[in-house]
């Protein structure tokens, strides 16, 4: 029988000839990330160590990244104290694959380890994050994990006990409209399979439209295949993958590529027209609780966040600054830039996207996760409304439990700064593809 991408990726890790679904596997691991919370990873390691003659020694110091990102620069002393700890970590293991806080090499730990070309396809990557999915958009088998189960990667340099998923494939073909784009795209997937419509599965993205989506666009679409419960969103590499890898990461060694089997046995296929989409919008308060923007349009909203690292890469800047050119963010309503990296930040500069957003009205900030998760920058009043290019839209993930999150694409959130209301982009007959 023939194997699924997932399937035949776990079964090369696993050093198996087959991996069936179902199968528990102990598959290698190509990259270890975590974040801030690699406070955390720490303590447990230690922990490993304790009462033993044996040094604690990471198995592969070039396998584990650390980057700074939801809290940056440091709120508090706590935080502080917890970047140091990694700090001092990480020049004591000799882990080189650190992004600290910089004006030239940081950024969102889910837009840096591709951005650098950590991310290969066929690698197993693991992340105390639970959008680590993102790194599916090149090929890897991607997916969150816990402090003590990092820990445990950091010592043997393999996930234990990992159960070969099913996959749901996902075929998309035709053109996006004018103002649609990937965002739309796996919105409206998540508003059809349901918050839980993909749980302990993996999601493979097929079809025309995923063909000519950019890197950046599949970023989008895997990053958000969390919020539908998969484990791991995919898209099998192709010939973007190796242009993005060669061009924009500056990969030069060899690159495993490959795809499922022709006879690959999925559990679900569903099929989209890209054609047929329009604007979505992803109403309070879950993702899944998705309408076509004519049925959300005119709610006031004071505060709208482009970026993060499901949108905050350069063409989403360049979206948005197209719209937003010449025009001015509506009283009231409040305008919060966050590029993904340090790097898209230089190029939104050069490309003078940043210049049309700060000339409209907009506050840009560093690179960072921002007021995504509600601790650091950004956070909403009783009461108020936001509208975000970011994953998550639950009550309280902006910092209040007493506000509201709605979650769209780039091209709407320019559209509805303009008017302070949610705003089609399409009614201001701009081509902001």
């Amino acid at each position: 029988m023939g194997m699924t991408y997932s399937q035949k990726l776990l079964a090369k890790a696993s050093g198996r000839p087959q991996a069936a679904v179902g199968d528990v596997l102990e598959p290698q691991v190509h990259l270890a990330m975590s974040h801030e919370n690699g406070a955390l990873v720490i303590n447990q390691f230690l922990e490993i160590y304790q009462g033993t003659s044996r040094e604690a020694k990471v198995w592969n110091p070039d396998r584990i990244a650390l980057i700074f990102d939801h809290r940056v620069p440091a709120e508090s002393s706590k935080t502080a104290g917890n970047q140091k700890k990694i700090r001092e970590f990480v020049a004591k293991q000799g882990i080189r694959k650190f992004h600290d806080i910089r004006g030239d090499v940081g950024g969102v730990c889910h837009q840096i380890l591709p951005e650098y070309g950590y991310v290969r396809p066929g690698m197993v990557v693991v992340g105390t994050d639970s959008h680590t999915n993102t790194h599916g958009a090149l090929g890897a088998f991607a997916f969150g994990i816990g402090a003590t189960e990092m820990a445990s990667v950091w010592t043997l340099g393999r996930i234990l006990n990992v159960e070969a998923p099913g996959t749901i494939k996902v075929v998309v073909n035709g053109a996006f409209p004018e103002c649609v784009h990937p965002k739309d795209l796996v919105l409206h997937l998540i508003g059809r399979l349901s918050a839980e419509g993909a749980n302990f599965k993996a999601i493979e993205f097929h079809g025309e439209t995923i063909r000519n989506m950019p890197t950046s666009g599949r970023l989008t679409i895997c990053n958000m295949s969390t919020e539908a419960g998969a484990t791991a969103g995919i898209v099998p590499p192709d010939r973007e993958t190796q242009r993005y890898l060669r061009e924009e990461a500056g990969v030069e060694d060899a690159l495993d590529i490959f795809g499922p089997d022709p006879d690959a046995v999925y559990d679900q296929t569903l099929e989209i027209d890209a054609a047929k989409l329009e604007p979505q919008i992803a109403c309070p308060h879950t993702v899944d609780n998705v309408k076509p923007i004519g049925q959300a349009a005119g709610k006031k909203i004071q505060q709208i966040v482009l970026g993060s690292c499901t949108n905050g890469r350069l063409d989403d800047l360049e979206i948005a600054a197209k719209i937003l050119k010449g025009r001015r963010v509506a009283d009231g309503t409040r305008l919060l830039v966050f590029p993904a990296s340090w790097r898209i930040y230089h190029g939104a500069m050069l490309s003078g996207a940043l210049r049309a957003l700060v000339e409209a009205g907009a506050v840009v900030c560093n690179p960072g996760c921002g007021p995504c998760l509600g601790v650091h920058q950004g956070a909403l009043g009783d009461g108020e409304a936001a509208l975000a290019t970011t994953n998550r839209n639950f009550k309280g993930r902006m910092g209040n439990p007493k506000a509201e999150v709605y979650l769209c694409s780039p091209a709407v959130a320019a559209a509805s700064a303009i008017s302070g209301a949610i705003t089609d982009p399409r009614t201001l007959m701009v081509g902001a593809r």
